[in-house]
């Protein structure tokens, strides 16, 4: 249950948002931190915490793409098939990136690293084809620079969101006073 793991940042969330319907999105990502998707108790939970209808935030997982109802890989590659992107050649970037994961959008491969989906617009039309992995842009892309980004994703991973809930300023995790000095020692 998130209400014990994340009370501090429940409480937070529910201080910043007095109209409590608009700490949906903040509270499913601490549900999607915790157990790598939404999951109906999870979601329950959310509707509990808010005093709403476990329908009606369903409804919200269900309309955003980065909110997932179902385990996914540890990279979730969606990639843009929108109109501006098909025809800069998204259809083939998917294609190529099933055979190189040898899965389908919508499957996981067997290691659990990749999720791959095509999405509708992402909003980066003027560098298409576009494909969003995690919450990171991979613009103007051609299948041997999704090979290479593969590969080093494989390799050596994706630099982390260092513990911030997307969309949600001011949540940064705490630092230690050694930490916070940064590298003057001030």
């Amino acid at each position: 249950m998130i209400r014990d793991k994340y009370a501090r940042e429940i409480e937070t969330i529910l201080a910043r948002y007095p109209d409590r319907q608009s700490a949906i999105l903040p509270l499913l990502y601490l549900v999607q931190k915790e157990h790598g998707y939404c999951t109906e108790e999870g979601i329950r939970e959310v509707a509990d915490l808010l005093d709403l209808d476990p329908t009606m935030v369903k409804s919200i997982v269900g309309f955003y793409t980065l909110l997932y109802e179902r385990p996914v890989g540890k990279y979730v590659v969606q990639i843009c098939n929108d109109l501006p992107c098909a025809l800069r050649g998204a259809d083939d970037l998917v294609e190529h990136a099933c055979r190189r994961l040898g899965i389908r959008p919508g499957e996981t491969t067997s290691d659990g690293l990749f999720t791959l989906e095509t999405v509708k617009c992402i909003a980066a039309c003027h560098r298409a084809p576009v494909a969003q992995i995690n919450l990171e842009y991979h613009e103007n892309l051609t299948p041997e620079a999704f090979d290479a980004l593969i590969e080093r994703l494989r390799t050596e991973g994706m630099p982390s969101a260092d513990g911030r809930i997307p969309g949600v300023v001011g949540l940064e995790p705490e630092l230690s006073e050694e930490e916070g000095r940064g590298a003057t020692g001030q």
